[in-house]
């Protein structure tokens, strides 16, 4: 299958993922770069910020944004994708504030929100390069299975496993509704250019149906398929049930 890269080794996956960010920067330094938080990118961030420290490109016009937030919940809290993405590679960078685009936590009108959120990204320029971490179930940020292909930015909702483990250490009560306000698919597809990274034995099985099944909103980054320039970075263990003649 065309666009499939399968890492030898997780350090090596892990450069390969941060020499795509580096490499966008260094040939477009206006770049507007989308990021995702998670077990998969956090190793990716530290060394975009590591390989700043060393080689000391210029980031000083590049946009970055995050592909996706947790609701209602502090924006301090550790767990927000802000401040995970600000301690993985933003603050590293020293990107400024009117250079980091983030959904909020909170909104007493999340339609416009999400509105605004769009309308930014297009201002600059459009997204040139994001970069998606894959979900166990297929999800993309927090679209979960369902969500339609056409969908915009928008509030949705997080699986259960990690609403529970948000509530628990935010101490949310149950009458407080949690979810997940996020980049829609329609907005996804609209990158110029996308990068989706997984790696790890369990999503093995997700990443054979995203690749070899059919496009179906039952698993949402099926729609990656119809993507015109996606490049899927593998570790060998999510690639197992890959044979050699599909990639």
């Amino acid at each position: 299958m065309k666009g499939v890269t399968i890492a030898t080794s997780v350090r090596d996956f892990d450069r390969l993922a941060a020499d795509r960010v580096v490499r966008q920067i260094k040939d477009k330094p206006d770049s507007v770069i989308g990021l995702s938080t998670g077990r998969t990118t956090n190793a990716m961030h530290r060394q975009v910020a590591e390989r700043f420290v060393r080689e000391g490109f210029d980031v000083g016009r590049v946009t970055f944004f995050g592909l996706d937030e947790v609701t209602n919940v502090s924006p301090s809290y550790s767990g927000a994708c802000c401040t995970m993405l600000r301690t993985e590679i933003i603050d590293a960078l020293g990107i400024d504030d009117n250079r980091f685009l983030m959904l909020p936590t909170e909104s007493n009108d999340w339609p416009a929100a999400c509105r605004l959120f769009e309308q930014e990204i297009e201002r600059r320029g459009g997204i040139d390069l994001l970069m998606l971490g894959l979900g166990e179930n297929g999800h993309l940020g927090f679209n979960q299975p369902g969500t339609p292909f056409e969908q915009g930015t928008w509030l949705s909702r997080m699986d259960a496993e990690l609403e529970a483990r948000i509530r628990q250490e935010t101490q949310t009560p149950a009458g407080v509704p949690l979810g997940g306000v996020t980049l829609g698919l329609r907005n996804i597809m609209q990158a110029r250019r996308i990068v989706l990274v997984a790696k790890g034995e369990r999503k093995a099985r997700i990443v054979r149906q995203m690749l070899l099944g059919p496009v179906t909103t039952s698993v949402p980054a099926s729609v990656l398929q119809r993507h015109p320039c996606c490049e899927f970075l593998l570790d060998t263990d999510a690639a197992k049930y890959l044979s050699g003649r599909e990639v």
